[in-house]
């Protein structure tokens, strides 16, 4: 009598492990965003250049910057930033981007292909020359920072989730639930909204959590080249940005924001890979 071993079965309490992890992560940089609004160790605005760039202590715990800043104080209202720019880009994509895939779905022949040629010409522009455009329209405000790379990742968003909207529209049309609606003279734009929308829910979840972690490496890039936040606000980018001249003064003023952002972008990763299991019949591991 042989014994059959399953190795490409994954263990029963390892399946939504991802799903857990990287909710606890992104969980954990939610909080600590939330919580800087009303507290931090120190004010953000105390400048104090007899205590630049001290090590790591028991009242610093990531030490100072150069002008003496409390580094802990500084990523815990960069994690504001970074978080609330990335999740207003995906709004923006969703608010605008699903109703037009949707749209496009719905009247396919030649609206539904001008509609999505349209997105393809602004999906081909990038962000950065959105953001360079946006910068000489609305100036370099700290206000008008924020709002620079918030409308030009939305932008961007808006398009992919246009496409993906779309293509996980149209299947949807010829199912029987969607014939049979309209077989009860409902219009097509009631359909798309009432009935296609809730059953491609899911795939718009999964995509939305890909659009954080990638809204969150915008604003980085988009903030180290200038073009994003600005100060008096702060940003995990803005924190990049200040430290390429102290390097080998003080690489930790580098690799603390760096790494919050690969840990970040990682657990939204793979958060979504989790929800993507739980979500999507087709991709789950329970059989």
């Amino acid at each position: 009598m042989s014994a059959r071993i399953d190795i490409g079965a994954p263990k029963p309490g390892n399946r939504h492990a991802g799903l857990v992890l990287g909710g606890l992560v992104v969980g954990f940089v939610v909080v600590v965003a939330l919580l800087s609004l009303v507290w931090t160790p120190y004010d953000l605005s105390d400048i104090n250049i007899a205590e630049k760039l001290r090590p790591p202590s028991s009242a610093h715990w990531f030490g100072t910057d150069q002008y003496g800043r409390d580094t802990l104080s500084l990523m815990m209202a960069g994690a504001v930033a970074s978080m609330a720019v990335s999740l207003a880009a995906v709004s923006i994509g969703l608010l605008f981007g699903v109703p037009l895939g949707l749209l496009a779905a719905a009247w396919r022949g030649v609206p539904g292909e001008a509609m999505m040629r349209v997105n393809d010409f602004v999906f081909a522009f990038p962000v950065l020359i959105v953001a360079i455009l946006l910068r000489q329209a609305l100036g370099t405000g700290a206000f008008a920072g924020a709002a620079n790379v918030m409308v030009a990742i939305g932008v961007f968003n808006i398009a992919v989730f246009a496409r993906v909207s779309y293509g996980a529209a149209l299947p949807l049309w010829a199912r029987d639930f969607i014939m049979a609606a309209r077989s009860a003279g409902k219009s097509r734009l009631s359909i798309a909204f009432q009935h296609v929308l809730p059953n491609m829910a899911n795939v718009l979840i999964v995509q939305a959590t890909a659009q954080l972690s990638l809204g969150i490496l915008a604003e980085a890039s988009l903030s180290y080249l200038g073009f994003g936040v600005q100060p008096p606000m702060q940003s995990w980018g803005r924190m990049l940005a200040e430290t390429p001249t102290l390097m080998w003064a003080a690489p930790r003023l580098a690799i603390i924001p760096g790494l919050a952002i690969v840990v970040t972008v990682l657990a939204l990763n793979i958060m979504g890979d989790g929800l993507r299991d739980r979500l999507d019949p087709r991709m789950s591991r329970e059989r």
